[in-house]
This record gives C-alpha cells, structure tokens and sequence, in this order.
C-alpha cells in the first residue's frame, strides 16, 4: 500500500476549472502541464499555477525533463507578458512563480522578456 503523501490528487474542482479556463484565454504556458507535474491538480485546485514564459519550447535537451525541445528561432510572443498580468489578477494571486524555457536562441537567454513579465505583474 502507497503512503498517503504519495498519492496524486486527481485535476477536479471548481477552482481547478476556472485556472484550467484562465489559463486557456490567456493562452498561456504552465510548467505545471509542459514539465508533466504530478501535482498539477492539487495545485490549480488550491488556485496556483507556475507561469512559463517565452514558449513552450526549450532549446536544451535535459534528460530528466519533459518540456518539449527544438529552435524557437527567436519568435518571443511580445503580449505574454500583458496576459500573464490579467490572468495574475483575475486568479486573485497573492504572489507569483514565474519560469520559463531556456532560449539559447536570444541574444539576452529571454532577459528582456522576463523584466517586462515582472514589471507588468507588478503594476
């Protein structure tokens, strides 16, 4: 028998709904869903999500990750940043995890991306 701290919470739940909804509109990243977290259901049934930036697409090849790989060839969606803002909101969030994929493909490695992120969920 599997300790109980074990066992993965299935995905359902209102508040699971209206994140999983949120995050659609938006359409935005999650690493909770492109790194395949086991956790993903109790942490958007509890109202949280670890926000991805630059992409769903990385440009290394780490073994032990499940985030999808290959060349972005430098296309940044420039209103990330705007949406992550209103979705913060409209999740009620009282702080913020952001991440993102590496960009081995931009000349700052997606520094530019992440500061403008930062300041719009600041405001």
């Amino acid at each position: 028998m599997k300790p109980s701290w074990i066992k993965v919470k299935l995905p359902v739940g209102e508040r699971y709904i209206e994140v999983k909804k949120i995050l659609r509109r938006y359409d935005l990243h999650t690493v909770c869903e492109e790194a395949k977290c086991p956790n993903l259901g109790d942490c958007w049934s509890r109202g949280t999500a670890t926000f991805m930036i630059l992409g769903d697409v990385c440009t290394r090849r780490c073994k032990f990750c499940a985030v999808k790989t290959g060349n972005p060839r430098g296309k940044v969606d420039k209103g990330e940043p705007e949406r992550i803002s209103k979705a913060v909101c409209e999740m009620n969030l009282k702080y913020v995890v952001i991440t993102s994929v590496d960009r081995d493909d931009l000349p700052d490695g997606g520094a530019e991306e992440f500061a403008e992120t930062v300041n719009m969920v600041k405001k």
